[in-house]
């Protein structure tokens, strides 16, 4: 069975997508950007910033499917720019302390709205 799972402590969807989709155990995230959910409007401040914002938008979709960054299994990470690897890795790390999930980077050309960072993932729990 499908369940679509959308907070409102995480920025809408900009298109025709949902924040995450439950699938039995599993639960795939949407790929997020730095969109404040309060505002809408894009964090600035910088690649760190938008990092946490974005993450912190993934936890908000997380808690609201009643997982925690504990049970994500695969992330996707998009960058426009590799130059920036090492500082969002660095604002990565600070989310995921302990067991890792497996992960991806990317350059990509573009991102939605000109963000630097997107980041998308699967988790999953018994």
């Amino acid at each position: 069975m499908k369940e679509i799972i959308n907070t409102i402590h995480a920025p809408a969807p900009i298109g025709p997508y949902n924040q995450a989709i439950r699938a039995g155990n599993t639960l795939y995230i949407s790929g997020q950007i730095a969109l404040s959910p309060e505002s809408g409007e894009l964090v600035s401040g910088g690649i760190a910033d938008e990092a946490k914002q974005v993450l912190e938008n993934i936890r908000a979709i997380l808690k609201e499917a009643d997982y925690s960054l504990a049970d994500v299994v695969k992330t996707s990470i998009f960058l426009t720019d590799m130059a920036n690897f090492s500082i969002v890795n660095d604002v990565y790390a600070e989310y995921f302390t302990e067991n890792a999930p497996a992960r991806e980077t990317v350059a990509v050309s573009a991102l939605p709205k000109g963000v630097n960072v997107e980041i998308s993932l699967i988790a999953w729990k018994d």
